[in-house]
Formats: C-alpha cells, sequence, structure tokens
C-alpha cells in the first residue's frame, strides 16, 4: 500500500518536460556506472559481463521496486570483499547462491521492518569498514594492475603468495594502469561534469591497446545477452547448496542492507525527500533474488551513481530504469569493442574509486580533534574488515564502541568538600566541625564501585559524611553493596552518614537496602546541614 501511494505521489503531474529530464539524468547515469559494472564484475571475482547483467538487471528491477525515486542499484566494489573469497572456496556457483540466499534475508527484513536496524551501527564503525574495504578492493587489484599472479582464499593469502609466485610487474600493464590513475585524477572537473573520467581514460586505453597491439590482457568476450551461461538454475536450490553459503550469505545480506540504507539516508538529505527504508530492503531482496538466474553477482544501492542521478536532475524512477536499458543498448551495440578493454585499466578505475570511498573528511576529523574514542572503533574495524570479514568486523566495532561507552560511563566524578559554615551564616560547634559533603556526578555502576568505595574510606576519619547525589542518574547492584557496607561500617565506628539530593530512581533503589529504619534522607545539601546544625 505504501509502495502504491508513493508511485502515485512520484508521478502525479508527470509531464513531458519531466520525461526528459528523467531520460537525459538516465543516460548521464549510464555513462558513470558503464566502466563501474565492468570493474566491478571483475573485482567481485566473476567477468565483466556479469556486472553488465547486475546492473542492467538491478537498475530495472530493484529500481523499480525502490523505496525512493533516487535509488540507483548494481554491482559494488564493496561486496568484492565478500565475493573474493567465496568464489576461491565455493566457485563461482557458490556466488549465486549466496546471492539468492542473500535476496531472501533481505526481504524478509524488509517484511519485518527492520530496515532503522542500520542506526544501531556507530558511525566510525561505518566509516573504518568503508576504509577496510576500499584496502581490499585497492590490493585486490594488484594482480591486474601490474600483470602478476596470486592466489589464496582471502586477501592476506593472496598477499602472502607472492612468495611463492613472485612479483615480477609486467611493464607495459603497469604503465597503462597508472596512467588512467593520472589520467582520472587529473580529468578536469568541468569535463568530468559531461562525461566521466572513467569513461574517457577507459577508452583510451582500450584504443592505445587495439591500436599498437599491446602485450596485456583484457576483458575478454563479452556476450550480447543479460542471460550468462553461468547462471543459477532452480534444480541448484537444495539445502546442503545453500547451508554451505549460509553464513557469507548473511555477510551480503548485511552489507546490502548497510550500503543501500546509507545510501537512501545521504541522498534523503541532498533532495530532501526521505527513503522508505523498508520498501527499499523489500526492492534489494527481490532484486538479488532474481539476479543469480541471470547470472548476475549480488547489487546493492551505490552511492555514486545515485548521487549522479540526483545532480543530472532525476525527477522519478525512471531514470534507473532508463540508465538499465541504456546499459543494455551498450551492451548489444559495443561489446566487440568492450572486450578489448585492459584488465590494468580496469584496476586503475577501482583503485581510485577505492581511494574515493573513503570518507576522508571524517577520518581528518577525528585526527584533527583528536577523537581517540572513535579513531579506536574506526582502526578495530578497519582491519578486521581486512584481517577478517565484514560481518565479524562490524561485531568487533560495535563490541569496541559498547566497552568505550562503558569505561566512559565509569569516569564518575567525585568531589569533596568541607562546610563552609561562615558562608551559610552559621557559627561552627562542636559536633558540626569535621563533616565534609562529597558530590557525587555520574552513573554509579560495577565499574565505577572501585573509585566510590575508594573515596569513602578515605573519609574514614571524619566525624561525618553527606552524601549530594543529584548528579547520579542511575545505580546498579555492585554500587549498592558498596554504599550498604559503607553504612554499616561507618555506623560501627560511630561516624554518621547522610543522603541528599536524589533522584527518585536512585533513592527508591536505595531505600532498598533496608540498612537501617533511621538512615538520613534529605532534599538537598542545605536541608542535611540544617538538620545537622
Amino acid at each position: 500500500m505504501n509502495y502504491l501511494k508513493m508511485i502515485r505521489a512520484e508521478f502525479k503531474g508527470y509531464t513531458l518536460r519531466t520525461l526528459k529530464m528523467d531520460l537525459l539524468a538516465g543516460i548521464t547515469v549510464a555513462a558513470v556506472a558503464l566502466p563501474l559494472a565492468l570493474a566491478f564484475g571483475v573485482s567481485n571475482g566473476s567477468d565483466a559481463a556479469a556486472g553488465m547483467i547486475t546492473a542492467i538487471i538491478a537498475g530495472g528491477v530493484i529500481g523499480s521496486l525502490s523505496g525512493s525515486f533516487y535509488q540507483i542499484s548494481g554491482p559494488t566494489g564493496a561486496m568484492g570483499a565478500i565475493l573474493m573469497s567465496i568464489v576461491a572456496t565455493k566457485g563461482l556457483e557458490g556466488v549465486l547462491l549466496a546471492t539468492f540466499l542473500a535476496g531472501v534475508f533481505l526481504l524478509f527484513a524488509g517484511i519485518l521492518k527492520i530496515g532503522s536496524i542500520t542506526s544501531l551501527i556507530p558511525a566510525p564503525v561505518i566509516t573504518g569498514f568503508t576504509s577496510g574495504i576500499a584496502i581490499i578492493i585497492a590490493l585486490g587489484q594488484l594482480d591486474n594492475f601490474f600483470g602478476v599472479h596470486s592466489e589464496g582464499h582471502n586477501l592476506i593469502e593472496k598477499l602472502q603468495s607472492y612468495q611463492q609466485f613472485g612479483f615480477s610487474p609486467n611493464i607495459i600493464t603497469t604503465l597503462l594502469g597508472l596512467s588512467v590513475i593520472i589520467g582520472m585524477i587529473y580529468f578536469p572537473k568541468k569535463w568530468n561534469q559531461k562525461i566521466p573520467a572513467s569513461l574517457v581514460m577507459i577508452i583510451v586505453a582500450t584504443v592505445l591497446t587495439v591500436l599498437f597491439k599491446l602485450p596485456v590482457a583484457t576483458v575478454g568476450k563479452i556476450p550480447t545477452t543479460i542471460v550468462s551461461d553461468h547462471r543459477l538454475f532452480f534444480s541448484d536450490l537444495h539445502l546442503s547448496g545453500l547451508k554451505d553459503v549460509f553464513v557469507p550469505a548473511i555477510s551480503i545480506a548485511m552489507l546490502g542492507m548497510i550500503e543501500s540504507l546509507l545510501c537512501g539516508a545521504s541522498a534523503g538529505r541532498m533532495t530532501g525527500k526521505e527513503l522508505d527504508s523498508n520498501q527499499e530492503l523489500v526492492a534489494q531482496g527481490i532484486g538479488n533474488m532474481i539476479l543469480p538466474f541471470f547470472g548476475g553477482v549480488p547489487a546493492t544501492a551505490a552511492i555514486a551513481r545515485t548521487s549522479v542521478a540526483i545532480k543530472s536532475g532525476a525527477q522519478t524512477r525512471l531514470t534507473g530504469i532508463f540508465h538499465a536499458l541504456f546499459l543494455l543498448l551498450s551492451m548489444m551495440v559495443f561489446a566487440p569493442v568492450m572486450s578489448n578493454i585492459p584488465m590494468s585499466a580496469l584496476a586503475g578505475v577501482l583503485i581510485v574509486t577505492a581511494w574515493r570511498m573513503n570518507e576522508w573528511t571524517i577520518i581528518q576529523e577525528f585526527c584533527q580533534k583528536r577523537f581517540y574514542p572513535a579513531l579506536v572503533k574506526f582502526f578495530v574495524t578497519m582491519i578486521a574488515t581486512v584481517v577478517f570479514d565484514l560481518s565479524l568486523a562490524i561485531i568487533l566495532g560495535v563490541a569496541a564502541s559498547c566497552l568505550i561507552f562503558l569505561a566512559k560511563s565509569a569516569q564518575i566524578s567525585i568531589s569533596v568538600e568541607e562546610i563552609d559554615w561562615e558562608r551559610m551564616a552559621m557559627v561552627p560547634v562542636e559536633h558540626t566541625k569535621d563533616w565534609v559533603v562529597v558530590y557525587l556526578s555520574g552513573p554509579l555502576f560495577f565499574m565505577s564501585s572501585a573509585k566510590l568505595k575508594k573515596a569513602l574510606d578515605d573519609l574514614k576519619d571524619k566525624e561525618g559524611i553527606i552524601l549530594s547525589m543529584r548528579g547520579v542518574s542511575s545505580i546498579d547492584t555492585t554500587a549498592l553493596t558498596v554504599l550498604s557496607d559503607c553504612y554499616a561500617q561507618r555506623k560501627e565506628v560511630g561516624q554518621e552518614l547522610y543522603f541528599s539530593s536524589m533522584q527518585s530512581g536512585v533513592k527508591e533503589m536505595i531505600q532498598t537496602m533496608h540498612i537501617d529504619t533511621d538512615i538520613q534522607y534529605h532534599f538537598s545539601v542545605a536541608d542535611a546541614l540544617r538538620e545537622l546544625y
């Protein structure tokens, strides 16, 4: 129902002028998506054709069902971090099965309305795994960029395998990839608004390869059909196969959810129109369930393509559909030409893309302002992403965030002050001379109990203590035990202990101690002092 309401509102008053804007935006997005689809298809452990198929199917299917008009979905470099290990252990069939199962997970996530789950992940954790994925993408292209060979189930194993196979870069291959990187960096920004630098540099690299017959590895044959020979069949959907890819499928689903919803949040700020996160997950789920049957790899909403669509004047979801149609047309017409694209050129595009994936402004802010807790979360997640996998990286990042929060919460403030009777316009008498007020601020729980106990033990020689607890928002049983023991010990030696300025919840908890029916509770420190005087 929400989807139909969204569609009606989106196309209300649709005109020929609006159609023209969507058409032009679709062409622009297709120009950006073409080189990325080819590159991400390769980086995801499949081939360039799989990247094109994914961009076409995802652009049409997911774009049609999306939670907002601006979302453009397709293959992304982030998925390469997961798919590389699946291909190494389970082969391409494992990728197709994992994609389908991830689609099922995403569909149920949307139906169960858990689209807001990404709000529970701290921002430094998201920044950390984004940088971790960028590292994996860049280092994963070393073979293509330098024309060398490696083997392994993950990035670490591939890097270690260079000791066995050697690392002897092919000069021509390396120079070609390097020229693409330099060209993309120094490509004029004004020109980039009309035609993407990545597309220009791939065209140039391809022309040079064909013209001079350079001895470099190329993409190879690209079929002129969106139904690949290497695709999933219904007969492949057996329980044992799905069980084998259960864990990788969860990682794919988590990444798809995070990428798509973060993309929607970012695009929503640009357009002022909020993403329907649950509908987006339904769309991503259906799209990823369909993709394997065409030979596609996992798809998510892509921030780069989505922002291009918005800046190009996209008005409705027809932009995403038009972009898919133009990619299909390009595949049909230019497949023979695209087969000559050098692999090192695609590697160069991916390395620049990986560099730009990093949220450098945020990372710089963490460093300049010395946000050490944020930096710890960032580096823990980034390293875990590279060394382990995305799912574990997020778990470790969130765990680090929780530990840091607990450590911060343990920093209770304890201030001891002698009583200034003259300021209160009272003349000190003998029984009031050796009293102090202890001001407590912060939650009293197991991590701050030791500090509280030490502070109270240091005041054993005082005649009496007034605890001011206005700044104590909560208290747990460990802290209650410390206060209970302290009260009992003080009573034995004749020292008095007053409680004052307590919030209602804290007072109720302290009253459960049942220490003594004569325990002194006061509304404020001033009331306690007047009672004492």
